[in-house]
């Protein structure tokens, strides 16, 4: 599978079970960052996962990528307590523009 196909999935929002995370489904395989949702409409991202297999061709950054899109689509601030997610937000600041809850920043 190619990452124009990734790129085409769906962002699942995975918030029934205790641990909420935001998921792609590939095949057998599932990426996910998992995340906090504080009172105060603010997103803790806090760990991101891709299968071993699937590792090194760019679908952390879609799924970061998806991520944000949700966040800033339903009005809400992140917290990038993940480091890849920081990485990311390193590398593509302009992602970040306007998303950032007091007091995080990427640099």
């Amino acid at each position: 599978m190619k990452n124009t196909v990734w790129e085409k999935l769906p962002l699942i929002n995975n918030d029934s079970g205790q641990k909420k995370r935001f998921e792609l489904h590939i095949e057998n395989e599932t990426a996910f960052i998992e995340y906090i949702q504080a009172r105060n409409n603010i997103i803790y991202l806090t760990h991101t996962e891709v299968p071993r297999s699937l590792e090194g061709n760019g679908l952390g950054a879609i799924i970061v990528s998806k991520t944000l899109e949700f966040i800033e689509k339903n009005g809400f601030k992140m917290a990038p307590l993940c480091p890849f997610v920081a990485a990311y937000l390193k590398r593509n600041p302009n992602k970040a523009t306007g998303l950032l809850a007091p007091g995080f920043s990427v640099g």
